[in-house]
């Protein structure tokens, strides 16, 4: 039996991760001691190493409180059951990839469109293409003032 500050040293975590873990009903304390400290078992460790592998590669609470509830009673699940949990994490991921990568190549657009100069920023490149009301931002032929002519997508992407 562990107290909760044992194994949260063995893992290296707050013993307020573990109150959290558990007010989210994701790891229930086996018992308490006669002074209140809240006991986990060997399986209750077994259950965390799970939680923190699952929160690793991605997982929200909620995904991992579904996987959780899989894990406890396997014998009542497929394994398709499983893979859905895992194919809608990465169909997420993979649109926030997406999503991010719109942002890099817009934001990177911004950043070449200005000269980064002394010059006031009356002129500037990056704030005339956000005040644009366009969905494509324009970016003036260059001038004195760093206004180059690149267009960038405002949209979020889409497939």
């Amino acid at each position: 039996m562990y107290r909760i500050g044992e194994l949260a040293k063995n893992y290296g975590l707050k013993t307020d991760t573990l109150r959290f873990y558990d007010k989210h009903g994701l790891l229930k304390p086996s018992s308490r001691s006669e002074a209140g400290y809240r006991m986990y078992t060997e399986g209750d460790a077994e259950c965390l190493g799970f939680i923190l592998r699952a929160k690793a590669i991605g997982f929200s609470l909620t995904d991992i409180g579904e996987l959780l509830s899989i894990e406890l009673d396997k014998s009542s699940w497929a394994c398709s059951d499983v893979k859905e949990v895992v194919d809608l994490k990465l169909n997420d991921i993979e649109a926030k990839i997406k999503e991010l990568t719109h942002f890099q190549v817009s934001l990177k657009k911004l950043s070449d469109a200005c000269c980064g100069g002394q010059f006031s920023a009356e002129n500037c490149s990056i704030l005339d293409a956000l005040e644009s009301s366009s969905e494509t931002i324009e970016c003036q032929p260059e001038t004195d003032h760093c206004h180059p002519s690149t267009p960038i997508d405002t949209h979020q992407c889409k497939e």
